[in-house]
């Protein structure tokens, strides 16, 4: 009995001692001059087998959890450094290995890459983050093109509207703040090859703002901030129909405390696009037309981004970059319209403009770091300017002058942030900040050079919010509030009529809500809860005619009101042996939704005006699932697709130009996939493929599109270079396809350059000494939780 009795006590003991876990500490520097190492990896092994690990912070210090008690090998990784390993001894809650020197591995530099080979994707708990590889910069040479492949994006390839999860209420941010750029501006002058990363943020904290009913899309724009000199050189060509040029020029100098860097960019070329709508015209037959249209932009555009990093020392750090984009297009616009009947006669217009838009960016950043670890205090102000004036002339089919059209359009921004975090202890962290935001636009229309309107738009936003995060074991809570203040007023003057305007004073509360649970390292689930808003943008409260044809002028509404979103959703991430696989549920609903409306125009009873205005309300739920799977060592694969189901309800002209209420129930369904193959060490395959659903509306349905593409990219020059060849949409099939019943009866088509062939150089040169330095939080746009968000 006493020896059963002391085997039973023996065995307690010993399940006790390995049932605690412990806590390992330290840091990790570079010897040569004791500066920290941000992003190490560090490695936890037992054997062969790895049991756990983490990465380095800013200030190269690193803490790993939930480590059984025992014997290990720890390694200390980083690219350019010779690898450190030793033995470690677990047997103390805490052990704290010192500090990790790691020494320059010179044979090892001149192999570095300093792009991914493929693009990658990674949930987080409030946003997908996408790291664009080649694989997704030789799909185009905008942004545009990117986005287009993304899960959960579309773009509309004729007016670059983008849709995020099927709906447009989506901001576009740029380096984390909003452009005055319009969507449309920003996806076609922003070049594939200065993106570095693509958030998808689709229920965004109280720490954002709250505009965007579907979320944020943002734009993360390459800052190198590698050791000694550096860069990259990019040029392609891609053959539609004509042939187009972009190239590019990445710099960058690391020197003692400051880090410059720069990004030179062309695109330059002539895109076409043509297309065709057939209306029936109920109430008069002789009015019901063919209208075919041919569009073809020419466009040379400029893009600089520069910056400056000063390291005053270990806690004060003093950021500036400007963003300069120039862009010179001239656009021809051909309409023909031929009448069914044969009694009213054909009519022919030829639409040329000039624009020459520049829009300038500048961001001054101050960050302090506390003794504290992760306790800072940052300031930023940004400003943003976007001059868009145009110059077009009508003609008709004989080239005899119609009008002449002269606008000009000046668009101001500035936004001020104040951001405060405090981890109150390891597992609480609190943040607080103050944002000041103004925005402005002045628009004038002047008519064969004559005064016809003019309307300035000016509005300011003061806000205020607080993020509490705490973690508990295996679960983890964010909880948020925003209060914003939110000032407008609008005024436009039109020759023969008298001024209008439109004021508004809103001050409102944005919640937000964050839970995650982490049963294993290998499962996570998260929910979240947010209140969104849509407040008309310029471009759809500008009652300054956007473009016109002999039958359909487009303009904004001023008397627009905002649209309020409540969203929930749960996410679930499942770690696997060959990737990560994310699939989640979505609900929305959406008061006084703002839509494209297609109504008789008021100004001329031969003429359709498409313009914008508040429906009803919306209900929107959904499915999505998306992953990023190595099924081989030589092919690896990232798919997305989801199917969304949205009643929708609003009012519109019927045939007999009466209001009436219509409500439909639309399931959008889009579905893409990008396969990696690796045939050696140089050469790799891509094969893209995308399906997008039709999708019922209010107004107008669209039909099913879908196109697939190949590409292929071949390592030269010691794995420094690369020449990649990609066909688009190979079978030609993509084209956009519409229909509608109010107020007639509709069809149409348009087509634009989608088949083409792309031919890419890329080579990368200098020191590749790569070793990431701290970067502004608000740069990187990440919740700010630490290891529990």
């Amino acid at each position: 009995m006493k020896i059963k009795f002391t085997l039973m006590l023996f065995v307690c003991a010993v399940t006790s001692v390995f049932a605690q876990t412990a806590t390992i500490n330290g840091k990790v520097l570079d010897k040569s001059n004791n500066s920290s190492i941000p992003y190490a990896t560090i490695v936890i092994k037992m054997g062969e087998n790895v049991i756990t690990g983490g990465i380095t912070d800013e200030k190269g210090e690193f803490s790993i959890d939930k480590i059984a008690y025992g014997n290990y090998d720890f390694e200390a990784q980083f690219i350019g450094y010779k690898s450190h390993s030793s033995k470690i001894i677990v047997k103390t809650k805490n052990l704290n290995v010192g500090t990790i020197y790691l020494s320059e591995d010179a044979m090892s530099l001149t192999e570095v890459e300093v792009v991914g080979e493929r693009t990658t994707m990674e949930q987080k708990i409030d946003r997908k983050v996408i790291n664009v590889g080649p694989d997704l910069i030789n799909a185009g040479p905008t942004a545009s093109d990117i986005l287009n492949n993304i899960p959960s994006v579309s773009v509309d390839s004729q007016n670059n509207t983008v849709t995020l999860r099927g709906n447009p209420n989506v901001q576009i941010f740029i380096d984390g703040k909003p452009s005055q750029m319009s969507a449309s501006q920003a996806l076609q002058q922003i070049p594939s090859t200065s993106i570095k990363q693509i958030e998808l943020i689709t229920n965004p904290s109280a720490k954002y703002n709250p505009e965007g009913m579907s979320g944020i899309i943002n734009i993360i724009l390459k800052k190198n901030s590698n050791l000694g000199f550096n860069g990259s050189i990019n040029a392609g060509t891609n053959f539609g129909v004509t042939p187009k040029a972009n190239a590019s020029l990445d710099l960058n100098y690391r020197v003692n405390k400051f880090n410059f860097y720069t990004t030179y960019s062309l695109n330059h070329g002539k895109w076409n696009n043509k297309g065709f709508i057939n209306t029936t015209d109920a109430l008069d037959a002789d009015n019901s037309n063919r209208s075919e249209f041919v569009i073809n932009n020419f466009n040379k555009n400029h893009f600089v981004k520069a910056g400056i990093d000063f390291y005053l020392n270990e806690k004060n750090t003093i950021s500036f970059f400007t963003n300069q984009n120039m862009n010179n297009s001239e656009g021809d616009f051909y309409n023909k319209i031929d009448y069914f009947s044969g009694v009213n006669p054909t009519i022919v217009q030829n639409n040329i403009a000039l624009n020459e838009s520049r829009n300038q960016v500048y961001n001054l950043g101050y960050k302090y770091e506390f003794e504290k670890p992760q306790k800072t205090f940052d300031v930023e102000l940004n400003y943003n300017r976007n001059d868009r004036p145009e110059d077009s002339v009508f003609l008709d089919g004989n080239n005899n002058l119609l009008q002449t059209n002269q606008i000009e359009t000046l668009g101001q921004n500035v936004i001020v942030n104040v951001d405060f975090v405090n981890p109150l202890n390891d597992k609480t962290k609190l943040e607080l900040g103050l944002e000041s935001r103004f925005d402005g636009t002045d628009n004038t229309f002047d008519r064969d050079y004559a005064y016809f309107s003019d309307f300035d738009y000016k509005r300011s936003i003061q806000s205020a919010y607080a993020n509490y995060g705490k973690q508990l074991d295996k679960w983890s809570y964010q909880v948020g509030m925003r209060l914003e203040s939110f000032q407008v007023e609008a005024n436009f003057r039109r020759v023969d009529e008298n001024p209008g305007q439109f004021k508004d004073d809103i001050l409102t509360v944005y919640p937000s809500a964050f839970l995650s649970y982490v049963p294993t390292e290998k499962n996570t689930f998260n929910l979240s809860y947010s209140r969104r808003v849509d407040r008309p943008n310029l471009g759809q409260v500008n009652p300054i005619r956007n473009w016109s044809s002999p039958t359909i002028d487009q303009e904004g509404n001023p008397n627009l009101e905002p649209q309020f979103t409540n969203s929930v959703e749960l996410n679930y991430t499942r770690i696997t042996k060959i990737g990560a696989i994310t699939s989640g549920v979505f609900f929305r609903y959406i008061n006084d939704p703002i839509n494209q409306v297609f109504i008789q125009s008021p100004y001329d009873e031969n003429k359709k005006l498409m313009t914008f205005d508040n429906f009803e309300s919306t209900t929107e739920y959904g499915i999505e699932a998306s992953g990023n799977l190595n099924l081989k060592k030589w092919w690896s694969v990232n798919y997305g697709a989801d199917v969304y189901f949205r009643n929708a309800t609003g009012v519109v002209e019927d045939i007999n130009r009466n209001l009436v209420e219509k409500t439909v129930l639309s399931t959008p369904f889009n579905a893409r996939m990008n396969h990696t193959f690796k045939a050696n060490k140089k050469l790799n395959f891509t094969w893209f493929a995308m399906y997008r659903g039709g999708v019922e509306d209010i107004q107008f349905s669209n039909k099913v599109m879908w196109k697939t593409d190949i590409a292929a990219r071949y390592s030269i020059l010691n794995n420094q270079g690369s020449i990649s060849l990609r066909v688009n949409d190979i079978f030609n099939t993509m084209r956009a396809r519409f229909y509608g019943e109010n107020p007639d009866v509709t069809t149409g088509q348009f087509r634009w350059e989608s088949r083409m062939v792309n031919v890419n150089f890329n080579y990368r040169f200098g020191s590749g000494k790569n070793k990431a330095l701290q970067r502004k939080q608000r740069d990187q746009n990440e919740t700010q939780g630490g290891g529990m968000f």
